[in-house]
């Protein structure tokens, strides 16, 4: 049976408070758990006036207070802006506050510039080059299945979930070769899915975390009573792409009606692009989309991303999918 998780960014829309994205998140992961879903996970960015998480470990600690059961995580935390020590000591502690519920998804991509990697105090790309070397040292000391000359506490003993992110065939070859499950970023990032997918599968070696292959796959989900409700949902995320990919970042936009059909070519062409990884629609519509989405991947997992302006309509939204997902995994 496929299992459905969260994945938000905290975004910050214009004309809102920084105060006002925590409790939206907060309000999402609530509705989530109720809704059903497996994991709430929040994404780590810097620098970005949109988007509020990035210091995850500590969102991560106020959406577990606001929920019970619903296991909460990074999706992901990248690993070149910290050291592993770091890590261990902020997942640990969060294992103790919420025993059995802490997933640690791992990135490689720093996404810095120089002025982030002096305000990090990182050298973002050489980490990037040990990020092998940094995932097995903070494995080891969180298992203690080597010794290592310091003990992270909290840290050593903690119960968390280690996942592999990826975009490309690194992230899908690291998972493989250390037995890790493996999350791909198709939501923004496409291009290689089918053949990282391919390539964990064939290269995994079973590890004392995971005897098999496990996959989960990001992809963007707006749902609305009608389609036309459900794009113009959608419009508000389509702008702060175009925007992100021509160099204008900024907070997210209000929606805007028959945004698409206002763009030159080849911004049309790259939101066509990452449609391949989209279902927007109704309720029908979106579960078509989905069940033909986990046809494609094999996915054992989907992870439900897209921002909307109004927090509660990403609410409706998800409550709406997760309606229209039930009978197919009933069935």
């Amino acid at each position: 049976m496929t299992r459905f998780s969260v994945l938000d960014l905290v975004p910050v829309r214009e004309g809102g408070t920084l105060g006002e994205a925590f409790a939206a998140t907060t309000a999402l992961a609530r509705a989530a758990e109720a809704a059903g879903c497996r994991r709430f996970w929040v994404a780590e960015h810097h620098a970005m006036e949109g988007i509020a998480g990035g210091a995850t470990s500590v969102v991560l600690a106020h959406v577990g207070n606001a929920t019970r059961t619903i296991r909460i995580g990074s999706g992901g935390i990248m690993l070149p802006n910290h050291t592993p020590f770091q890590i261990a000591e902020q997942f640990g502690t969060l294992d103790a506050l919420f025993p059995g519920r802490v997933d640690l998804g791992l990135g490689r991509a720093p996404g810095a510039g120089p002025e982030l990697q002096r305000a990090l105090r990182r050298n973002l790309h050489q980490a990037a080059e040990h990020f092998p070397q940094d995932v097995l040292e903070l494995r080891a000391l969180l298992t203690g299945e080597v010794d290592l000359p310091i003990v992270a506490t909290p840290g050593l003993g903690a119960q968390v979930e280690l996942w592999m992110l990826g975009s490309s065939l690194f992230g899908a070859s690291l998972a493989a070769r250390l037995g890790l499950p493996y999350a791909f970023a198709a939501h923004f990032a496409p291009d290689h899915l089918d053949a990282a997918l391919d390539l964990y599968r064939r290269d995994f070696r079973p590890s004392d975390a995971l005897e098999r292959p496990h996959v989960m796959v990001a992809m963007n989900v707006f749902c609305a009573p009608t389609t036309a409700e459900a794009r113009l949902l959608a419009s508000s995320q389509q702008q702060s792409f175009v925007r992100l990919r021509t160099g204008n970042p900024g907070r997210l936009p209000p929606p805007v009606e028959d945004y698409a059909d206002t763009l030159p070519a080849p911004a049309r062409a790259m939101l066509d692009h990452l449609g391949q990884a989209a279902a927007t629609g109704t309720p029908g519509e979106v579960r078509a989309g989905v069940d033909a989405f986990i046809r494609r991947t094999g996915a054992d997992e989907i992870m439900l991303c897209g921002a909307t302006y109004d927090p509660e309509a990403r609410i409706r939204s998800l409550e709406l999918t997760m309606d229209a997902l039930e009978p197919a995994d009933a069935a």
